[in-house]
């Protein structure tokens, strides 16, 4: 059922092996298979292993990366697992609005589910890569959640929007709109170029940023730019660059 989307779910600098194989349990159990890991302590594992039971297929097609970037440079929409309020507040969802927004999108594109660091979570700047944060409503008393506890309330929520999808199959974004939405790779690669003119024309400082690119990436994500907007707007962006060149001689 669910092998028919392209959803990964992927775990950054895991520290212990136990949880990645308890993750990837938790995956098949609710039918998914891509597992991705973003510099784990240690891994291959006896204690993932032990811990993946009878999901050992899950952890022995795992995909393994140096960076969260390249985990999630083909995916269109990425959320990030998120137990802290930030500074600069970003959309937030809720389990079962990340699982329906999963579903939906992973028809026709590659998204990913991401989750941080038993210790830490998910920095700043890996946060500011994803479309959404999602928080799962623990109790005030004790809201710190074990890492694969986190990810199979994920993953069961992703388990019971597919489930309500065959029951009551609906038209999708997909069914109307004519353009894929830009990949992650693409919109790095916009947010590099528009830093690049902005400090060109001097309305960014990269020593003083005030948080203005942190701002235009949350601006920007919620948009959701398809890969003909983002022709559009890096054209007019390297049509300024020349038009600078011009003016400078």
């Amino acid at each position: 059922m669910s092998n028919q989307l392209h959803i990964k779910i992927v775990l950054v600098n895991t520290s212990h092996p136990g949880n990645i194989g308890a993750t990837a349990r938790a995956m098949k159990n609710m039918g998914l298979s891509r597992l991705t890991l973003v510099n784990p302590v240690e891994f291959p594992s006896g204690v993932s292993v032990g811990r993946a039971a009878s999901a050992l297929n899950v952890l022995e097609q795992a995909e393994v990366v140096g960076t969260l970037s390249e985990a999630i440079a083909d995916c269109t929409l990425v959320i990030g697992s998120s137990a802290r309020s930030r500074s600069l507040p970003w959309p937030m969802l809720t389990p079962e609005q990340s699982a329906s927004k999963i579903v939906t999108e992973s028809k026709n594109a590659q998204v990913a589910l991401i989750f941080g660091r038993e210790d830490s979570g998910l920095n700043n700047e890996e946060l500011q890569l994803c479309h959404y944060h999602v928080q799962i409503p623990a109790s005030d008393q004790y809201s710190s959640l074990n890492l694969a506890a986190a990810a199979m309330v994920l993953c069961y929520e992703i388990r019971k929007a597919v489930l309500r999808d065959n029951e009551e199959p609906g038209r999708v974004e997909r069914d109307y709109w004519d353009q894929e939405k830009a990949s992650v790779r693409q919109v790095e690669y916009f947010y590099e170029h528009l830093e690049r003119v902005l400090v060109e024309i001097e309305f960014h400082d990269r020593d003083n940023p005030r948080q203005l690119m942190q701002r235009i990436r949350r601006l920007f994500g919620r948009v959701r730019i398809d890969s003909m907007e983002m022709n559009i707007l890096r054209g007019i962006l390297t049509n300024i660059e020349q038009k600078i060149r011009s003016l400078r001689g």
